[in-house]
């Protein structure tokens, strides 16, 4: 799942969960317990959202024809499981070979799967032999396993200038304490010169829900301020905005990313957020932890995005508009009113010069399919990233691997599952692709890109089923739905979870935006039905141990997030992982066998999107 948002959404899960989450019992209560709140969750209406490091040499001297069929030394050894839940459960999923897959993926000799690294080309080789050993026909271009995802990688440099000047008076800004800020811009120089700044509100532009920040002002040239997260956020009870966008529930519109997008069409040279901990769901911290670096397309022509994007700290933003004369807070309550209007800066200009350091890298995508026997023009999509962090210096000064064995080896290692899965059974009617994404971490690129550019038409793909992040802890009563109520095969997966004996629990805390924050986003953005599953949404309640147990495991994990100790262990109980990759497989199946089109809920800012073709799929 992609940084820095993941790492806040584990600290969020600190707090105690609410009441219905912490239910459970012992394993006699598994099939047993439900309430009329949870199995209701389906059928909600979409309001808004609801280690040291092993010698090179050594590492490097693994066979890649070892690492080819999945068998790294070791990897074949059997783990005994207790017999609290039948393997019927997770069939035909094997706990076994997600395990061996996670320890190949997870090793030294992949060096952390960084795109454009030796690692990639490991993972990539590795990956087309899991495919062409399962028997997947090859789904990339031309005819190929792989699809090119060019990349660009920038890192700012320490600014020459970096101020707002007003009438008779200059304030200095300072990158890190007061301002963080990246480009992805390909040029080597970033300059800005007394550019006007416009507080554009939260800068939401939602026609569906009465809503317009913009008010047909001019950004071209200009600096847009944001406030982070929808308008409804911080409103009170009583106030008209209160539940327009789902409440505390983070709708796309509050997406940092949203943000961002909305500055470039609207023709702004570039963008700052107002930065707070609550509406962020990250602390300052965060913001400034990539250190100057950017992860994007290579950029030529009109596709070119910000000059200039960051974040401002909400003291450095208070002190900028009280030199203009202007009171945040107080356009903080105002931005909060459908009539708002933006508001200029009086006498405010913003300067920037900087160094760039710009590289460019090819990455790959990694696809295989089967093709359906009666409508092979129809697609069910299943997906995962193969890339993670790669190598890096620790606190000491240490080079070490940050392995990335469960984010995301779990979902790929489920993606091989259910691959084998189809082709073990009678060919599928529709079309089944199963997708290795590259560069998710460096902000869902090799997702976004096959959206751009698909190898199967994406108004007639069913559906995308997204794994990243899959617990390790055994057999759950529960699972969680990230982005609870957004489409209706979100409740067949709801059903689904019912027949294993199972509650589908909402995440725990919506108003961090998990939903918008991993690779099936892209596809959601251009209107494909999806459903992502990611353990970190909540605390398992766990068959042993119960939810103080999945506490625990999750916890424990959020320390090991993106670092080294992220790496394959022998006393993981993977059949927790294979209960939810069965159950994507069994919905999947379903559609790859059906001429149902599942569609978006009454509310979804996803479903206008879909609407504009549904004359391809017969009027659905």
């Amino acid at each position: 799942m992609r940084t820095p948002d993941k790492a806040a959404l584990g600290v969020a899960l600190q707090p105690e969960l609410r009441p219905e989450q912490e239910a459970g019992g012992g394993a006699g209560h598994r099939a047993g317990q439900r309430s009329g709140a949870l199995r209701g969750l389906g059928a909600q209406r979409r309001t808004g959202r609801y280690v040291g490091l092993r010698s090179r040499g050594l590492a490097c001297a693994v066979s890649l024809v070892a690492l080819a069929t999945g068998l790294l030394a070791g990897a074949a050894q059997g783990v005994a499981y207790a017999a609290d839940v039948a393997p019927s459960v997770y069939a035909p999923i094997s706990p076994q070979r997600m395990s061996d897959a996670m320890k190949v993926l997870g090793s030294d000799a992949f060096e952390g799967r960084a795109p454009g690294s030796a690692g990639e080309a490991r993972t990539v080789a590795w990956l087309i032999a899991q495919y062409k050993q399962i028997g997947l026909e090859p789904g990339g271009e031309n005819g190929g396993w792989t699809q090119r995802v060019p990349l660009q990688h920038t890192r700012v440099g320490k600014a020459t200038r970096l101020q707002v000047a007003y009438a008779t008076d200059t304030l200095p800004l300072e990158q890190v304490k007061d301002v963080y800020f990246t480009t992805a811009r390909g040029a080597d120089h970033l300059e800005i010169q007394n550019a006007p700044l416009v507080f554009v509100g939260y800068g939401v532009h939602a026609p569906e829900r009465g809503w317009d920040d913009f008010k047909g002002v001019d950004l071209k040239g200009k600096i847009a301020v944001f406030l982070i997260n929808d308008p409804d956020f911080d409103a009170k009870p009583g106030e008209p905005v209160a539940g327009k966008f789902g409440g505390r529930a983070m709708t796309y519109y509050g997406r940092w990313t949203y943000k961002y997008e909305e500055a470039t069409r609207r023709g702004a040279i570039g963008a700052l957020i107002v930065h707070d901990t609550p509406g962020a769901a990250y602390g300052w911290s965060t913001v400034i932890a990539p250190g100057g670096e950017a992860f994007d397309f290579e950029q030529s022509g009109q596709n070119q995005s910000l000059l200039m994007q960051g974040w401002i700290s909400t003291p450095a933003a208070t002190q900028v508009f009280a030199k203009a004369g202007l009171d945040l807070p107080a356009l903080r309550v105002q931005a909060r009113q459908a009539s708002f209007q933006p508001v200029t800066l009086p006498h405010a200009a913003f300067s920037l010069a900087v160094p760039v350091e710009v590289t460019h890298l090819e990455s790959q995508n990694v696809l295989g399919k089967l093709t359906g026997s009666k409508r092979p023009d129809e697609t069910v999509m299943f997906g995962a990233h193969w890339d993670a962090f790669g190598m890096s210096k620790d606190a000491q000064g240490h080079e070490v691997i940050r392995h990335g064995a469960i984010d995301d080896g779990s979902g790929v290692a489920g993606v091989l599952e259910i691959a084998r899965a189809f082709k073990a059974g009678p060919k599928p009617e529709r079309t089944v692709m199963f997708a290795s994404w590259t560069a998710e971490e460096r902000g869902l690129l090799g997702s976004g890109w096959y959206a751009a550019h698909p190898l199967a038409p994406l108004e007639k793909t069913a559906a995308n089923f997204t794994m990243d992040v899959l617990q390790m802890a055994g057999p759950s009563r529960t699972a969680y739905m990230v982005g609870a109520g957004q489409d209706t095969v979100q409740d067949d997966v709801v059903a689904a979870a019912e027949r294993q004996g199972r509650v589908m629990l909402p995440e725990a805390m919506s108003e961090r935006g998990a939903f918008y924050r991993a690779d099936h986003l892209p596809f959601a953005r251009a209107g494909v039905p999806v459903v992502a599953l990611m353990d970190m949404a909540g605390y398992p309640d766990l068959l042993k141990g119960g939810v103080p147990a999945g506490r625990k495991w999750l916890q424990d994990y959020m320390v090991c997030y993106h670092q080294a100790c992220d790496a394959w262990s022998l006393d993981w109980d993977v059949r927790g992982a294979a209960e939810d990759v069965a159950l994507l497989y069994n919905v999947g199946r379903t559609l790859a066998f059906s001429q149902a089109w599942p569609q978006w809920k009454p509310g979804s800012e996803f479903a206008a999107v879909r609407a504009q073709s549904a004359a391809v799929r017969g009027g659905h």
